[in-house]
C-alpha cells in the first residue's frame, strides 16, 4: 500500500501528513517559535550533580536545566595519545541505545564502569546530544553520543560499529551493505555507522557522498567546541520539511506534495544534492483549496484531540493521556452485529485494535500506554486480537515493546516519546478546571465560601462580609441555599451581602472585609 506525505508550509510553521489510501496515519507540526530540540548539539556546562539518583543538570542555554542520567554516558576506556583538548572533550564521552530518527536500531553503548560524581562535576564543560525535548514540565533528555543522521546513513563518530536497520530482514543484503560502507569509508576512519533502509537501492556514489557530508558535519562540530564556550549549539538539526525526505520517505511514498513555492524550490534543490531518488515524487500543488482540506486533514486534526474516537462498527475508544501513563478504553457502543455476546466482543476488539495503532501514530502518544480491550473468555479470541494489534504497529516508526494480555484483560505496551503529543502541541490545560476535566459544582463553592467566613470571623471583627463569586453560585445563595445564608450570617453576628463578578469562573470567588 502507497503512503502520501502532505505539506502544508505557511511563515509561522510547517505541518505534514502522512496518508495511506487517503487515510491520514501521522501529523507532524513544527512551529517556528519553538522548534523541536532532538538531535541538537550543545556544548553544556554541568550545573549540577545528583549521586544519589545517578544523574546531572546540563545547562546548554535553554529555559530549564537538561537531564543526563549516568545510563546515558560512555566513557572511553582507552584514549588515544596526543589528543587536544577540543579533541578530547569530543571523543571522551558518548551514549545511550536511543536515538531520534526511527526504522533503527544501534548497538548498545559501553556503560560508565565508575559512578556520575567520578565522571562529572559542577562547572566542567560537556558535548551533549537532545534525544528527548522538553515534555511537560521535564527538561529535555540528553545523551553524549553524538548521532548525525543522514538520507541513508547516520554516523556515531565514537563508535566503531557498522549496524544494519533492522527493517531490512534479508542477511544476505544486510551483509552486503555492511561490506560496501566498510570498503567506502576512509582509511583513517574511526566513527561508526547505522545503515538505513533508503541504502538498499543506494549506489556506492550515493554512499560514498552520505558518508562525506557526514563526516564534514562531525568535524564543524569538533573545530567549534575549541571557539565557543558553554552552554553554546553547536549544530541544529533540520527543519521538518527537510527531514521528511531524510526521514520519512519510503519506498512505497507515492508522492511529496508541498503548498508553498518557495519551500518547494528549497526542497528540491536539496533534493538533486542529497536524496536524488524522491525527485520524481516531490510535487507542487498548485490548486485552489487549501491541501489540507482537500484530504480531510483539518478534520482529522480536530477528531485526534478528541476524547473519543468512533469506531465504524458502533463501537468506540476513550483516550485519556495523563503525565504518568496513556488509557485507551475499548466500548462496544451500539455495535450488535455479531451472531452472539461474544462474537459482538471479539469483532470490535479486532476493530479497535487497528484504530489504536493509528491513533498511537497520528497523536504521536508515548511512554506507558494502556489498553483495556472488551474482556474476552475465549484465549482464541486474545491470540487473534494481540495478533491484529501487532500486525497494525508493524508499520510504526518508533520503537515499541507490546505486552500479552495480563490476568485483568488488559495489554501493557511503551512507545517510544521524543516529541510532544499532538494534543500537548495544539492544545493547553483549561484555566478553568486546571486540567482536570471537571469543575467544583455551584453547591460546593457556596459551602466552602460559608467554611471561609466561619474562618474568617474568628480572626476579625468587620462590619460586613461581601462575597464575590460568579453569577451561578450568586444565583444559588439567592434561591435554594438563602436559608444558609441567613443562618450564617445570625451565627457570626454580621451581615453577608453578595456582588457578581461576570469574569470569575465558577470555582473562583474572594471574601471582602468591610
Amino acid at each position: 500500500m502507497s503512503e502520501d506525505i502532505l505539506v502544508n508550509i505557511t511563515p509561522q510553521e510547517t505541518r505534514v501528513a502522512v496518508t495511506l489510501q487517503g487515510v491520514v496515519q501521522e501529523i507532524h507540526i513544527e512551529r517556528e517559535a519553538n522548534r523541536g530540540l532532538v538531535g541538537n548539539v550543545y556544548l553544556g556546562k554541568v550545573a549540577r550533580v545528583l549521586p544519589g539518583m545517578q544523574s546531572a543538570f546540563i545547562d546548554v542555554g535553554l529555559e530549564r536545566a537538561a537531564f543526563l542520567h549516568v545510563a546515558d554516558i560512555w566513557e572511553e576506556r582507552h584514549p588515544p595519545a596526543g589528543q587536544g583538548a577540543g579533541a578530547a572533550l569530543a571523543a571522551s564521552l558518548s551514549a545511550t541505545s536511543e536515538f531520534s530518527v526511527p526504522a533503527f536500531s544501534r548497538p548498545e553503548a559501553a556503560k560508565p564502569i565508575r559512578p556520575i560524581e567520578k565522571i562529572l562535576h559542577e562547572g566542567q564543560p560537556v558535548l551533549v546530544q537532545v534525544i528527548k525535548d522538553p515534555i511537560g514540565t521535564k527538561g529535555a533528555r540528553l545523551s553524549t553520543q553524538i548521532s548525525i543522521a543522514g538520507r541513508m546513513l547516520v554516523y556515531l563518530p565514537q563508535e566503531s560499529h557498522i549496524g544494519i536497520s533492522q527493517r531490512i530482514a534479508d542477511e544476505a543484503e544486510r551483509e552486503l551493505l555492511r561490506g560496501k560502507v566498510q570498503q567506502l569509508m576512509p582509511p583513517e576512519e574511526k566513527g561508526g555507522f547505522i545503515v538505513r533502509t533508503m541504502a538498499e537501492a543506494a549506489s556506492d556514489e550515493d554512499l560514498a557522498n552520505d558518508i562525506a557530508y557526514l563526516r564534514k558535519r562531525w568535524e564543524a562540530i569538533q573545530a567549534a567546541v575549541g571557539k565557543v564556550s558553554a552552554p553554546s549549539c553547536l549544530y541544529q538539526d533540520m527543519s521538518l520539511s527537510f527531514r521528511v525526505l531524510r526521514d520519512l520517505v519510503l519506498d512505497d511514498t507515492a508522492t511529496i506534495q508541498v503548498d508553498s513555492r518557495e519551500s518547494f524550490v528549497a526542497l528540491k534543490t536539496f533534493a538533486e544534492t542529497y536524496t536524488p531518488n524522491v525527485l520524481g515524487k516531490l510535487l507542487h500543488y498548485t490548486g485552489e483549496r487549501p491541501l489540507f482540506d482537500l484530504y480531510g486533514v483539518e478534520q482529522e486534526i480536530e477528531r485526534a484531540i478528541a476524547r473519543r474516537v468512533d469506531l465504524k462498527s458502533g463501537g468506540y475508544l476513550i483516550l485519556d493521556q495523563t503525565e504518568a501513563m496513556t488509557t485507551i478504553d475499548v466500548n462496544t457502543g451500539g455495535f450488535v452485529g455479531g451472531r452472539s455476546f461474544d462474537d459482538t466482543i471479539f469483532k470490535t476488539n479486532l476493530e479497535a485494535a487497528q484504530a489504536i495503532a493509528r491513533q498511537l501514530r497520528l497523536r504521536n502518544l508515548g511512554g506507558i500506554i494502556i489498553l483495556d480491550f472488551i474482556d474476552m473468555e475465549n484465549e482464541d479470541h486474545k491470540t487473534q486480537v494481540l495478533g491484529e494489534l501487532n500486525k497494525a504497529l508493524a508499520r510504526d516508526r518508533t520503537k515499541m515493546t507490546v505486552s500479552s494480555f495480563t490476568q485483568l484483560g488488559l495489554i501493557e505496551m511503551t512507545r517510544k516519546r521524543t516529541r510532544e503529543s499532538l494534543a500537548h502541541v495544539l492544545c493547553e490545560p483549561c484555566p478553568t478546571c486546571g486540567g482536570r476535566g471537571e469543575i467544583k459544582t455551584a453547591r460546593t463553592i457556596c459551602f466552602e465560601i460559608l467554611r471561609e467566613i466561619t474562618r474568617e470571623s474568628k480572626q476579625f471583627n468587620p462590619k460586613e462580609f461581601r462575597i464575590l463569586a460568579s453569577q451561578g453560585v450568586i444565583e444559588l445563595f439567592l434561591e435554594e441555599e438563602s436559608q444558609a445564608l441567613a443562618l450564617q450570617s445570625d451565627f457570626i453576628g454580621k451581615p453577608i451581602s453578595l456582588m457578581v463578578e461576570a469574569v470569575y469562573t465558577q470555582e473562583q470567588y474572594d471574601i471582602i472585609l468591610t
